[in-house]
C-alpha cells in the first residue's frame, strides 16, 4: 500500500439476516397498512427468535391486515421453508403486541408537525454511478447476488438465507478508489457443504462477478466463512431486531448518523422521511455538478413543521459557498414532514423493498430521482 493510501470498510447483510428479518416485517406491516389507509400512522417493531416472532409497536389506521399470513408471506419469500432451521413461515409462532399510537404524539403530528426531533443526515458522492460510497455498494451488491443465486440457480444448492458482507477499499491520497483490498463473505450453508467448494464457489461466481475486475489483484485477500463453518443462522442463530442494521442502511459508516431507524415507521416520523429527503438533495446536487461530495444535516422538533436546522458540507468539493446553499435549500425546498411526504409521494405502499440492500442508491425509490438538477445547476 502506497505510503498516505488509506483503507475504508464497509458491511451489509442479506435479506436471511435475523434483524433484516425484522426489518422486513415491519415494512411489510407499513406497506399493508398503506395500501388501504395512505394516512394510516405506524411505528411497527419486531423480535424475532428461535421458532418465534414478536410484532409490536403502535399503529393507527382504519383497514384490517391478518397479520398471521402477512409474516408468514414475508418469512415464506424469504426462504425460511425449511423447519428444520428451527425457524420457517409454517411453523414460526407470530405474536401480536400491537397498540394505538400515542395521543400526545397525534395531536403535533396532526396539525402537519414532525413526529419527534432529532437530526438526519443525507449523502452522496462520485464514486460510484449510484452517487454512493463504494464500500457499501458492493458490499449490499454481493449479498444480494448471493440471494438471487440462492433462490434462482442452481449453482450453489447448499446456500440458506442468512450471510453477510464486508468489503475493505485502497483510496489515494486523492481520496480515489485504488483497489480492493479484502471481502469478507459469511454465508450459511447446508451441513454436508465442503468449505473449500464454498469458498471456490463465491470467489468465482459471486466476488467475480459483481466487483469490477480492474478493482481485484492478486493482492486481494477472500475471506469466506472464516470461522470454518456457518451452518446454523437465521433467527436460531441469533435473534433479530427491527432497526439494529442502521449503518448498512444508509451509507457504510461514510457518512454521519443521526441514530434513527427507517423500517415499520410511516412518514411522518423525521427520522425516515426526513433522511430520505436529505439523501435526495444530497444526491441532487452532486448531479448537478455543485459538489463531487455532499453531506446534509436535518434537524426537527416534536411537532414544529420546519426544521430547526439545515447544515451542509462538501468536503471542499465544492466553489460554491456551504451557507449559501443552506440558504438556497430553505428558500426553495418545503423540508416540512408534509412538503417531504408530497415531494416525494411517501404515503404510497413502497418501503418493504427498502428494509434489505439499502435505502439508498437504487433507482426503485422517489428519493433517488434527479429532479431537482436542474435547480441545483443554477448555483453550479
Amino acid at each position: 500500500m502506497e505510503k498516505n493510501s488509506y483503507l475504508f470498510t464497509s458491511e451489509s447483510v442479506s435479506e436471511g439476516h435475523p434483524d433484516k428479518i425484522c426489518d422486513q416485517v415491519s415494512d411489510a406491516v407499513l406497506d399493508a397498512m398503506l395500501k388501504d389507509d395512505p394516512a394510516s400512522r405506524v411505528a411497527c417493531e419486531c423480535f424475532a427468535s428461535t421458532g418465534m416472532i414478536v410484532v409490536g409497536g403502535e399503529i393507527t389506521t382504519n383497514t384490517y391486515v391478518d397479520l398471521q399470513k402477512l409474516v408468514r408471506d414475508v418469512i415464506r419469500d424469504i426462504g425460511y421453508v425449511d423447519a428444520g432451521l428451527r425457524f420457517d413461515a409454517d411453523s414460526a409462532a407470530i405474536i401480536n403486541v400491537i397498540n394505538h399510537q400515542s395521543p400526545d404524539i397525534a395531536m403535533g403530528v396532526d396539525t402537519g408537525g414532525a413526529g419527534d426531533q432529532g437530526m438526519m443526515f443525507g449523502y452522496a458522492n462520485t464514486e460510484t454511478e449510484e452517487l454512493m460510497p463504494a464500500p457499501i455498494m458492493y458490499a449490499h451488491k454481493l449479498v444480494e447476488k448471493l440471494a438471487d443465486i440462492r433462490k434462482n440457480s442452481n449453482d450453489m444448492p447448499y446456500l440458506r438465507p442468512d450471510s453477510k458482507s464486508q468489503v475493505t477499499i485502497e483510496y489515494n491520497e486523492n481520496n480515489e478508489i485504488v483497489r480492493v483490498d479484502t471481502v469478507v463473505i459469511s454465508t450459511q450453508h447446508h451441513p454436508d457443504a465442503k468449505q473449500s467448494k464454498i469458498k471456490d464457489d463465491v470467489i468465482e461466481l459471486l466476488i467475480k462477478n459483481v466487483i469490477p475486475a480492474q478493482y481485484l489483484d492478486v493482492n486481494t485477500k477472500y475471506y469466506v466463512n472464516p470461522t470454518g463453518s456457518f451452518v446454523i443462522g437465521g433467527p436460531h442463530g441469533d435473534t433479530g431486531l427491527t432497526g439494529r442494521k442502521i449503518i448498512v442502511d444508509t451509507y457504510g459508516g461514510k457518512a454521519p448518523h443521526g441514530g434513527g431507524a427507517f423500517s415499520g415507521k410511516d412518514a411522518t416520523k423525521v427520522d425516515r422521511s426526513a433522511a430520505y429527503a436529505a439523501r435526495h438533495i444530497a444526491k441532487n446536487i452532486v448531479a448537478a455538478g455543485v459538489a463531487n461530495e455532499c453531506t446534509i444535516q436535518l434537524s426537527y422538533a416534536i411537532g414544529v413543521p420546519q426544521p430547526v436546522s439545515i447544515h451542509v458540507a462538501t468536503h471542499g468539493s465544492s466553489k460554491v459557498n456551504p451557507r449559501d446553499l443552506e440558504r438556497f435549500i430553505s428558500e426553495n425546498i418545503d423540508l416540512s414532514p408534509k412538503g417531504i411526504i408530497e415531494r416525494l409521494d411517501l404515503r404510497k405502499p413502497i418501503f418493504r423493498a427498502s428494509a434489505a440492500y439499502g435505502h439508498f442508491g437504487r433507482n426503485m425509490f422517489p428519493w433517488e430521482k434527479l429532479d431537482l438538477v436542474d435547480l441545483f445547476k443554477k448555483l453550479a
